[in-house]
């Protein structure tokens, strides 16, 4: 992102975003016809996506529940939150420690309208607007200084954005995890995943159709290779780096993803 590019506040119906695209597939009534016709669009390629939403978030459930219950984490960064649902992350973590702080970070206005309107009444989360590749901006927001303390470990969460963002030396995925890194206490974590295909048609695909669909805002689908690369030298919790469906099931009978054409994939790092 370029450096002082300002966010749009206004929503425009017309184009349809990630977030709302994500929304619908979650059952969610935040989205608009555009966004319903770019998903019905997409899944003529890829029909796994509704499945594959709804598993990577019970993942994201299993994970703060995870790490809030047999960690000790009672701080969350959410970066690329999306729109608010059932079972949010303040939700699971305030239900085991009602004293748990999180951040929500993301640039769709319609985030922010919503999640500012859910979170009125809770003093200890919050919903910024900013873009996940603005680490300064969103470490130094009032905030984030007001919730988080950098002193204590911290749940950093980057959960199925990344392929929102294109390469960059800058700006990339890996850039923005190493700037966000230097900045955590030892004992942090860092939950990642992305979607990935090891399909070159798959991949060519999606990310030309949401690139159109979306007007630029989004980056690609990448390799699992990818995701191994930006947890190089981390300490992975188990199961490692999988098929998000599969990090620590609820049950033998939980829900997995039945399709293979693109996958959620990545897990949960602790820093040193």
């Amino acid at each position: 992102m370029q450096p002082g590019k300002q966010l749009s506040t206004s929503i425009d119906a017309t184009v349809p975003t990630a977030a709302r695209m994500y929304d619908h597939y979650l059952g969610g009534k935040d989205n608009y016809a555009a966004d319903r016709a770019a998903c019905e669009e997409l899944d003529k390629v890829v029909p796994s996506t509704r499945a594959l939403a709804l598993n990577n978030r019970r993942f994201l459930q299993r994970v703060v529940r995870t790490l809030t219950q047999e960690h000790g984490i009672r701080q969350y960064l959410d970066h690329g939150s999306g729109l608010p649902t059932q079972n949010n992350v303040h939700q699971v973590a305030q239900s085991i420690d009602p004293s748990a702080h999180v951040v929500y970070v993301d640039n769709d206005p319609m985030v922010l309208v919503h999640g500012r309107a859910l979170l009125e009444q809770d003093e200890r989360t919050t919903v910024i607007h900013a873009d996940m590749r603005e680490t300064e901006a969103i470490f130094a927001h009032p905030d984030t200084e007001r919730l988080i303390d950098l002193s204590q470990p911290v749940a950093v969460l980057f959960n199925s954005v990344f392929h929102c963002i294109p390469d960059s030396e800058t700006d990339g995925p890996p850039a923005v995890v190493r700037r966000v890194a230097e900045r955590l206490a030892p004992g942090s974590f860092l939950v990642m995943c992305q979607l990935v295909s090891e399909n070159a048609e798959v991949r060519e695909f999606v990310t030309n159709f949401m690139d159109q669909a979306t007007q630029g805002h989004w980056g690609r689908v990448r390799q699992e290779k990818d995701m191994d690369a930006l947890f190089a030298g981390l300490e992975i919790l188990d199961p490692g780096l999988v098929e998000v469906s599969t990090w620590r099931p609820d049950t033998e009978v939980a829900p997995r993803q039945l399709t293979q054409e693109w996958i959620e994939y990545g897990g949960v790092a602790k820093l040193p």
